[in-house]
């Protein structure tokens, strides 16, 4: 989707929003699945995209906004092939995270919340994965890596540009 298209579902996925809407008691209670599959279709959740979103359930913008940006999981801007999202939350902190996030950055020649030029890895914190046991916890594209230190993402960085994206 290019910056001056106005974002639409597909009439597919109209109907499996209707579908969605008829099984709960009002359309706000389909949000979070609405938005994960306007996610899914649009890569992230624009404004633009979030009034969509509004239009269809018929509910404010100030409604789904409220969602959007309360959930780590929803993106409002683009990010790269790869999302590493890093727990910073207290057990993962004292398990070596703020270490492991300068690593990261340092290695891709980023900073938290930015793409690698080349559109590969986003690296970013989040509050919590909910994995404390498994701390320091990394979240690579929805997919859980626990006990992570600097060797393990130095690996699956490597692995990942001689995969050229593709893993």
């Amino acid at each position: 989707m290019s910056a001056v298209e106005t974002p639409r579902f597909s009439q597919e996925r109209l109907e499996e929003i209707q579908a969605l809407v008829a099984r709960y008691p009002g359309a706000r209670s389909a949000l979070l699945p609405v938005l994960h599959m306007a996610q899914e279709d649009f890569g992230y959740l624009s404004l633009d995209v979030q009034r969509h979103v509004a239009e269809v359930l018929g509910l404010t913008l100030i409604q789904v906004r409220e969602v959007v940006t309360f959930y780590t999981m929803f993106r409002e801007q683009p990010c790269g092939t790869y999302l590493m999202e890093v727990c910073t939350n207290a057990s993962c902190m004292l398990n070596g995270a703020d270490r492991l996030v300068r690593h990261m950055c340092d290695k891709l020649g980023i900073k938290v919340g930015e793409t690698t030029p080349d559109g590969m890895f986003t690296v970013t914190e989040v509050e919590c994965a909910g994995a404390c046991g498994g701390a320091p916890v990394v979240q690579i594209n929805n997919e859980y890596h626990e006990n992570v230190d600097e060797a393990y993402i130095d690996r699956f960085i490597d692995e990942a540009r001689g995969k050229g994206g593709k893993a």
